[in-house]
C-alpha cells in the first residue's frame, strides 16, 4: 500500500469514516447563494458543527458532516440531506438542527404551538375527522 493511501486511511479513521452511521450534507457557503443568504448558511453550519461536537457525535461519534456548495433545491434553505436514509430537510437554521424540543425552548426561546402531546394528538385527530381521505 502506498504511503499516501496509508495517510488517507489514518485521516479517515480519525474523523470516524469507518464507523459512520449517518452523513449530513448541508447546503452552505455557496459560490452563488440561492436557497438562502451566505451568512445564514454559515450560521447553520457553525451551529451544526458545535452541536454535533457537544453531543459527542462528531470525530468518531457516528455522524459525519459535509458542506455542500449546492444541493440544487435552491429554495427554502439552508437545505440538508442525511444519508443513508436520503431524508431531505429545509430551513435548517439552528432551531431545526436542535434534536431536543426542551433545548429549543430553553436555549433558543422557541414557543411550541401545542404545548403537550395531548393537544398535538387532539388537533391531529380533529384534522383527520374533517379530512378522512387526507389532502385529496
Amino acid at each position: 500500500m502506498s504511503e499516501e493511501l496509508l495517510r488517507q486511511q489514518a485521516i479517515a479513521g480519525t474523523i470516524g469514516v469507518t464507523g459512520a452511521r449517518r452523513h449530513i450534507f448541508l447546503c452552505c457557503d455557496q459560490t452563488t447563494p440561492k436557497c438562502c443568504d451566505r451568512e445564514r448558511s454559515l450560521a447553520a453550519w457553525d451551529f451544526l458543527k458545535r452541536r454535533l461536537k457537544e453531543l459527542g457525535l462528531s470525530d468518531g461519534g457516528g455522524i459525519l458532516r459535509t458542506k455542500a456548495n449546492c444541493l440544487r433545491i435552491c429554495e427554502g434553505g439552508p437545505i440538508a440531506v442525511v444519508y443513508p436514509e436520503g431524508t431531505w430537510y429545509r430551513a435548517c437554521d439552528p432551531p431545526v438542527l436542535v434534536a431536543s424540543s426542551e433545548e429549543i425552548v430553553n436555549k433558543l426561546g422557541w414557543k411550541p404551538t401545542y404545548p403537550g402531546l395531548e393537544e398535538i394528538i387532539a388537533t391531529a385527530w380533529e384534522w383527520h375527522k374533517k379530512h378522512p381521505l387526507g389532502y385529496e
